[in-house]
């Protein structure tokens, strides 16, 4: 169970890579778009930060269920 006093800094964590991986699918799209190729970080950003952020918000609401039901 995660303690409750880091539920919501790992939301905002979850909520700010999900938002920075989203604004490097753009770019690398944006990119691609103009016939070029997007810097190796940009596009590991991409393909890594959404499912971390998926990853950290699905454990986030598990633990939020399983606490509901302890209760």
């Amino acid at each position: 169970m995660i303690p409750h006093d880091f539920r919501r800094p790992l939301t905002i964590v979850a909520a700010v890579v999900a938002v920075l991986s989203l604004a490097a699918v753009a770019a690398v799209i944006a990119v691609a778009f103009a016939n070029g190729v997007a810097p190796a970080w940009v596009t590991s950003t991409a393909l890594y930060g959404l499912p971390l952020a998926f990853i950290l918000m699905a454990a986030l609401v598990v633990d939020s269920v399983w606490a509901r039901r302890r209760q």
